[in-house]
């Protein structure tokens, strides 16, 4: 081959230093335009990114769950049925007839009812009897209480007293409480409270019962600061089988004698709101620990 063909030749094949060159012009550039040029198989392959499942950090915690707030308990005489009985009428005086008539009292009989006593001012008994009753219903059903009475209002003439016990058995009283005050002598003072006596056949499956609810009634007007009566009765309490709205009952029952109208501050007590609030709110508690013992 003639010399000039061969250095014709050698001066075409770049020589590796060119090449070397070459190559990192082109890495270069490559690194430049952010690519990254790996190598199947090689050991600095980007590993697998593993996809998180915990909450991020800058997440609101669960709110914690709220207390139970327990119910409150029932009033104290929830489910309790009591039956006042104001007794008599503020207009039994015009129906003799009808008041005069005879009922069974528990074996025997008796007229159907009383006019009852007065203040010596002319206050009818029927009438504090009547203003007691609603201010004790008022209490009582605050306290859970059904409340019954016996008559519906200060006007009219009876019930008959047979009828009175009838009203607390039809429904189903857990007490039956009648409200009175007396008509004595004016030097007598004080209240005091009837239960019936033993009489078989009648009151044999009350008395017991009704016995300690005559106590529960003294106690709470002794507590109220009211005097029990200082002319009849034992320490307040007493005891009767002549009683037909007593004798007729099948539940327990009591009769109270607020105070006697004839005695200057008794009358005065009976006759003004704050003397009533006093022996109603006494009453109130009465029946309520007597019932709150009977569960």
């Amino acid at each position: 081959m003639p010399a000039g063909a061969r250095g014709a030749r050698s001066r075409r094949r770049p020589s590796p230093v060119v090449l070397l060159l070459g190559v990192a012009v082109l890495v270069a550039a490559a690194v430049g335009a952010g690519y990254l040029v790996r190598t199947a198989g090689s050991s600095d392959a980007a590993a697998p990114v593993a996809t998180s499942t915990s909450p991020s950090s800058s997440a609101a915690p669960s709110p914690a769950p709220s207390p139970t707030v327990p119910p409150p308990p029932p009033p104290p005489l929830a489910g309790r049925t009591v039956v006042l009985d104001p007794g008599h009428n503020r207009d039994n005086g015009q129906h003799p007839a009808q008041i005069g008539r005879q009922v069974d009292a528990g074996g025997f009989t008796k007229q159907c009812n009383t006019t009852g006593t007065a203040t010596n001012s002319g206050v009818a008994e029927a009438t504090v009897n009547w203003e007691l009753a609603l201010a004790l219903r008022q209490r009582l059903e605050a306290a859970g209480a059904r409340v019954v009475l016996t008559r519906d209002a200060d006007a009219g003439w009876g019930p008959c007293i047979d009828e009175r016990a009838a009203v607390a058995n039809r429904e189903g009283a857990d007490l039956l409480l009648s409200l009175h005050a007396d008509g004595s002598a004016a030097s007598a003072h004080g209240f005091h409270v009837i239960a019936p006596g033993m009489l078989p056949g009648w009151t044999d499956d009350i008395a017991a019962e009704s016995q300690r609810a005559a106590v529960a009634v003294r106690d709470a007007l002794v507590a109220g600061g009211l005097t029990p009566a200082t002319y009849l009765g034992s320490a307040g309490l007493d005891e009767r089988t002549d009683l037909g709205t007593l004798n007729r009952s099948d539940v327990p029952a009591v009769m109270l004698e607020a105070g006697n109208l004839r005695h200057a501050g008794d009358a005065a007590l009976l006759t003004s709101g704050e003397g009533q609030a006093r022996v109603a709110d006494a009453l109130s508690a009465a029946v309520t620990q007597f019932l709150s013992r009977s569960r």
